[in-house]
């Protein structure tokens, strides 16, 4: 009997297990790839840490809290127009502190921050204004413009 017959008679499930198992890896590798291009996400500013956070504070710096995830779309959209911030002349005193959704949770809790893509303003203690899913670039420089207005 030949295999062309062999398979003729061959259950038609048992006949879709290879060409199924290579959809499904190549689907797995498509969805890897995807998933680490969507995760990289640069940090913008200084990783944040309480004592470095209490002395800008304590300095009255003008302070942007970026709360980003390496996984949020929103947050990768932020990124450019949070990264140019300290090139502009009037932002130049801005400090910039990241906290990383994921991992700082204990720091979330103390800001009241229940998303990413939170952006928090102070002027020195005083917060002045805060947004969520914002990318509006003049909107974003609308809002730091806040800590430097007193």
């Amino acid at each position: 009997m030949t295999a062309a017959a062999l398979d003729h008679r061959t259950p038609l499930a048992h006949r879709l297990q290879r060409p199924l198992a290579i959809v499904a890896t190549a689907l797995l590798v498509a969805l890897v790839a995807i998933f680490s291009s969507v995760t990289a996400r640069a940090e913008v500013g200084t990783p944040f840490t309480p004592a470095a956070f209490e002395a800008a504070q304590k300095a009255g710096k003008p302070i942007l809290i970026d709360v980003f995830a390496p996984w949020c779309p929103v947050c990768r959209a932020q990124a450019p127009t949070l990264a140019a911030l300290p090139a502009v002349p009037e932002f130049k005193d801005l400090t910039v502190f990241s906290v990383d959704f994921d991992t700082q949770k204990d720091v979330l809790r103390s800001l009241g921050v229940q998303k990413q893509s939170t952006l928090i303003v102070f002027a020195g203690s005083k917060e002045t204004g805060r947004t969520v899913g914002d990318t509006d670039p003049q909107s974003i420089r609308a809002l730091v413009a806040t800590a430097f207005a007193g």
